[in-house]
């Protein structure tokens, strides 16, 4: 394998119901416009159905990657040595840590549709951030990527 390529690679796409709802969106935008003709009204469901989509399909890109020796949550590069063991959480102790557990200093990767994540503390004295919280469907798999990086 080489150094560069991904031992993990995750994409949090919103599930198929946020689609139906972005239907119902743009049928909505369509509705309202209605009244002033036919050509409104389609332009408002294009227009409706456009933005619903963009939203949905942004919010649903975030990717979750073990690259080298990087964990790569979002927006956000975390070099695998300045992170502690990685801990799985189920359903219920994930809900804890997004909502009364959680630090507002904490790195968060959440998607309230995936029910599991895992929880890394940060072990930089220099980073304040207390640990990093990503949401995953495969929380097992990602544990065992990043143990790799540390095995080397």
């Amino acid at each position: 394998m080489q150094p560069s390529a991904p031992r993990y690679d995750e994409r949090l796409t919103a599930p198929r119901s946020w689609w139906a709802i972005t239907a119902l969106v743009a049928l909505s935008g369509g509705l309202v416009l209605f009244p002033l003709g036919t050509v409104p009204a389609l332009g408002g469901l294009i227009g409706a159905g456009a933005l619903a989509a963009a939203g949905v399909s942004s919010y649903g890109s975030a990717r979750i990657r073990v690259v080298a020796d990087s964990l790569v949550a979002g927006d956000a590069r975390i070099p695998v040595p300045a992170l502690g063991e990685a801990e799985v959480l189920d359903a219920e102790e994930a809900l804890a840590w997004r909502s009364y557990k959680a630090d507002p200093r904490a790195f968060m990767l959440l998607r309230s549709y995936v029910p599991t994540a895992v929880r890394i503390p940060v072990t930089d004295p220099a980073d304040p951030t207390p640990y990093v919280y990503v949401s995953t469907r495969d929380p097992k798999a990602l544990v065992a990527a990043l143990d790799a990086v540390r095995a080397g």
